[in-house]
């Protein structure tokens, strides 16, 4: 018998569900007919690859390792059709993209916008998650980039080192002509009332951690999950804020004031799969982010 993709797929339902019997409910096939799909498989490679002796059906230990590789082969084959179906100019393509939640503030938007100007084929699917999330599903071949920070990654991720983001406290601006505000000494936020991001963001760790090695307590009267929000409440309210500064570029009415000493600046990266196939959408989209960044005069980070 040829063994054929079909096989693979069969088996690995039947180990996922542990069930010949939803196993073929899922696949839409009858169960005999899945019951002799397998069992041509196991004739072929020459052992049992399922247990059917218990309750319900599970690997053997060969079956495992079968199964293992029958899965990564099916991943390198789905990716060999993503690349059969690129095009070199670009009139198509497909890109899966993600990045932590404080970059949907500034960043993504005139990445996206320049992405559909130069190349309005490609598709692109779009999400928010955190930087352990985001390894994982590009170990997982479940993203093609991921824009975080840098740091310690999981072995087999790759960073690109994008820019230097910078972060100060941020104000409400009524008078859009006035002085740059000096800077703020970090001690006198104790008397200060903020709206912060909240403890799921990565951002909220930067800056606790800096008020902690300044011993500073401020006022939180505001936790939020959005930074829209905290720009809303700060333009109408006394209330400030932190935030990266490249957020204060799009908002006049709000005003970045330099703490003193400066939070620590973080280096953005964006983030790939070290082996494994780079589409051609992907190829695309690092290059026009390195021209955005330079465009909107993010600083460069140091040599």
């Amino acid at each position: 018998m040829a063994l054929e993709l079909r096989h693979l797929r069969y088996l690995l339902a039947v180990a996922e569900h542990g069930s010949f019997t939803r196993a073929a409910e899922d696949l839409r096939i009858s169960q005999p007919t899945l019951s002799q799909q397998v069992r041509q498989l196991e004739r072929t490679v020459g052992v049992p690859l399922l247990d059917r002796t218990g309750r319900g059906v599970r690997l053997t230990d060969a079956g495992e390792t079968y199964a293992r590789h029958a899965r990564r082969a099916l991943r390198d084959l789905e990716a060999a059709e993503r690349a059969v179906q690129d095009v070199l100019d670009l009139t198509r393509g497909h890109l899966r993209l993600a990045a932590t939640p404080t970059f949907t503030a500034y960043l993504v938007g005139p990445l996206v916008a320049e992405l559909h100007a130069r190349h309005p084929g490609i598709t692109l699917d779009l999400r928010e998650m955190t930087q352990d999330r985001i390894e994982s599903a590009l170990l997982a071949d479940d993203l093609d980039l991921g824009i975080a920070f840098s740091g310690a990654h999981l072995p087999g991720v790759e960073a690109q080192t994008l820019f230097t983001e910078t972060l100060s406290l941020v104000t409400g601006a009524p008078d859009s002509d006035a002085d740059p505000p000096r800077p703020l000494p970090v001690g006198e936020l104790s008397d200060r009332q903020l709206a912060l991001l909240n403890g799921d963001f990565a951002t909220r760790s930067h800056i606790d951690a800096h008020f902690a090695a300044h011993r500073v307590r401020p006022r939180i009267t505001v936790e939020a999950n959005s930074v829209q929000a905290l720009v809303e409440i700060v333009r109408r309210t006394p209330i400030a804020t932190v935030l990266p500064d490249a957020i204060t570029h799009d908002h006049p009415h709000l005003r970045p004031v330099p703490l003193e000493p400066p939070l620590p600046a973080r280096t953005v990266t964006l983030l790939r799969r070290g082996s494994g196939y780079r589409s051609a959408a992907a190829r695309a989209f690092t290059r026009l982010t390195q021209d955005v960044v330079r465009t909107r005069g993010y600083t460069e980070p140091p040599q």
